[in-house]
């Protein structure tokens, strides 16, 4: 048996730590007077039926994330797994992050990424300091998903494909 390697709890350990976990990559997107804003978020967490909500992390220092959280509705868009370029685009702090990437629009300023395997519409529920984050709650209004589309993994600082093969319960 192989023993835990202990490592440092400072911003490098915990990244690396964190990036053991795979994780879904979603868009944060709205379109609030004529212009587009949208960014990646891979901290999307399911947390309650009833009320219906999500949520993400967003860094206290996104210049994007201010100006969407005006927005009436935002849409949510799960990210497939042939879509790494839109994850990248909407990773990037700069450049154009629509370029080359279909949309659709929602309700209020909803507006979601083409080819995601499920999209969320909903409104901000409540924002929630946290670091050197924020934790933002999303009250479900609206959801559409893809069968045909597997989601887009994102684990060990790279973008990964679900394996299909089911594992058999040990027993």
């Amino acid at each position: 048996m192989s023993e835990l390697q202990e490592i440092p709890a400072d911003a490098a350990g915990l990244r690396s730590a964190f990036a053991a976990f795979p994780s879904g990559v979603v868009t944060v997107c709205a379109e609030i007077d004529g212009a587009r804003y949208g960014l990646a978020v891979s901290t999307f967490v399911p947390v309650s039926l009833d009320p219906p909500l999500v949520s993400f992390c967003v860094q206290n220092s996104s210049s994007t994330w201010p100006l969407l959280s005006q927005a009436s509705h935002l849409g949510l868009s799960l990210l497939g797994t042939d879509q790494q370029a839109a994850a990248r685009s909407f990773g990037s702090r700069t450049g154009d992050r629509f370029a080359g990437v279909g949309l659709h629009r929602g309700t209020g300023h909803a507006v979601f990424v083409e080819g995601a395997s499920a999209w969320i519409e909903g409104t901000v529920h409540a924002q929630v300091p946290a670091g050197d984050h924020q934790v933002v709650l999303v009250h479900i209004q609206r959801l559409a998903t893809r069968a045909d589309v597997d989601p887009l993994v994102f684990h060990g600082s790279r973008y990964r494909r679900l394996h299909t093969e089911e594992l058999r319960a040990a027993g």
